[in-house]
């Protein structure tokens, strides 16, 4: 599994739709990956603040910065 392969798969995995064997590599990636493991932590927390009803907007601009800086963090693990 690479970083990108996680990011497709981040939602199944919080949805627990993932297979032993997916879960398995997964968990295999985040313990060499501290970008990905940022990612599974953060998503997780963010998941336990939105089912505790807190709402926060995130603007537009925000959003994508967000985006582009997660996507720029695992094209450059997978170089390294």
């Amino acid at each position: 599994m690479n970083c990108t392969d996680l990011l497709s798969h981040l939602g199944d995995y919080f949805d627990d739709q993932l297979t032993a064997d997916l879960r398995e590599e997964l968990r295999a990636h985040t313990s060499t990956c501290q970008h990905c493991k940022v990612v599974l932590d953060t998503t997780r927390q963010t998941i336990a603040v939105y089912k505790g009803g807190e709402v926060y907007e995130v603007s537009t601009e925000l959003r994508e910065r967000l985006h582009t800086a997660i996507m720029s963090k695992c094209l450059q693990a997978k170089t390294h």
